[in-house]
């Protein structure tokens, strides 16, 4: 039997995906022997074993870790969403950190002055409002207008390769949040990703980078994380499970109105509510509309301050209630589209108490389109139909930087 067990282990362990890090170690290192290397990286940069590229690289002789870049949530992802950042030193290293999430978000020339490769190791989670993907875009048109090499060491999309859904962000709502014409969800791994900005020339004043990207091993793209046989390491303080990406791109736009998307629990975007909603009662409506692969449970919470991970929360100390965005059946699960039906209800059960945070909300959306239109009554199915042609057209755009099958 334990033979068997070893057999089974094994097996799984060499089917396992290989991260882009793992196979530039094994194969690319020429690349960079003799060079004067920066990487943009955070906590998530780690090897399966738990090592971290920067500590691998920098005991390599031949290569030489001149700067460390961070986006938010900073170098070892401690810092809590949203907050500034400023430049320092790593303490395990002792090299030079410059921070990209605060006053600089683009590397500047003297960042790169003394930089021949820039490296991209990040775990992304697969939606156009996480800003790991912009600062990777900001990076690759800092290198471009320099002639600097871009290596990007590829990573899982962790809620699949297959789910792509959501308006197509509108030049008029480009921000940090939204840096490129994508959907919500966009079903790239950042490696393809950077193919993408890059290659569709939407760098800034259509700079093309030099950029290389090392692919995975053993990827597919209908894996979800917990298939790939990698460890799960939170990409941002908030982000506890793959269950919580999996909600991301549903709950996310809760961020755009006074109701809680639940930071300050345990729970943070699985969870969602206020004081003054009936929690039975949403849950009772959400379920009548049978949306495919959810089910809502009713709940209550107070959301708290909690050390490195939440600052201020919504409604901190004020006992909320509403539901639990219980997935069931994750294949089948649509979460943008549960987006609407959600913000849609919200808006008509509790047309005095809901309130928009207008412009982070367009922002998240990449439009102005879905809050006017719930603000019209219309209902989510014509909402949802209003973005299929625009979504259509991203299709084919993407097919043409795709990696993986």
């Amino acid at each position: 039997m334990l033979s068997i067990l070893l057999l089974n282990l094994s097996l799984s362990q060499s089917n396992r995906v290989k991260i882009g890090a793992e196979v530039f170690l094994e194969k690319y290192l020429d690349i960079i022997k003799g060079k004067k290397i920066g990487i943009v990286t955070n906590h998530t940069g780690v090897l399966p074993d738990g090592r971290h590229i920067v500590d691998v690289l920098n005991s390599i002789p031949d290569v030489k870790i001149v700067a460390l870049f961070g986006p938010e949530h900073g170098i070892r992802g401690e810092v809590p969403d949203g907050k500034s950042i400023s430049h320092g030193v790593d303490t395990k290293t002792g090299i030079k950190v410059y921070s990209l999430y605060g006053e600089v978000k683009k590397p500047t020339p003297e960042m790169l002055k003394d930089i021949d490769v820039l490296i991209f190791d990040i775990q992304d989670v697969g939606a156009r409002f996480y800003t790991y993907i912009s600062t990777m875009s900001y990076c690759m048109e800092a290198c471009a207008e320099l002639g600097k090499k871009f290596i990007v060491l590829d990573r899982p999309n962790p809620i699949r390769g297959l789910y792509v859904d959501g308006p197509v962000l509108a030049p008029k709502f480009k921000s940090f949040v939204g840096p490129h014409p994508i959907p919500v969800a966009h079903g790239m791994t950042v490696g393809e990703l950077a193919k993408l900005f890059n290659e569709e020339g939407w760098l800034e004043n259509g700079v093309k980078a030099d950029l290389t990207v090392i692919k995975m091993e053993n990827y597919l793209r209908k894996m979800w994380f917990d298939q790939t046989g990698l460890p799960w390491v939170k990409p941002s303080p908030n982000m506890m499970t793959l269950n919580t990406a999996i909600v991301y791109t549903a709950t996310c736009f809760i961020e755009g109105t006074n109701v809680s998307e639940g930071r300050g629990t345990a729970h943070p975007f699985e969870w969602i509510g206020a004081p003054w909603i009936d929690a039975q009662k949403l849950a009772n409506e959400l379920n009548s509309y049978n949306l495919p692969g959810i089910k809502f449970e009713p709940i209550e919470f107070t959301p708290v301050d909690i050390e490195k991970v939440t600052i201020d929360p919504k409604y901190e100390g004020q006992k909320c209630y509403g539901v639990f965005l219980n997935v069931y059946d994750r294949e089948k699960f649509e979460p943008v589209k549960t987006a609407v039906y959600i913000l849609y209800t919200l808006k008509k059960m509790y047309p005095t108490e809901f309130k928009w945070r207008t412009a982070g909300q367009d922002r998240l959306w990449g439009t102005d389109r879905v809050r006017l239109m719930i603000d019209e009554g219309k209902k989510p199915e014509e909402i949802i139909k209003s973005w299929e042609n625009e979504l259509k057209n991203f299709l084919k755009v993407r097919e043409k930087h795709l990696i993986y099958n």
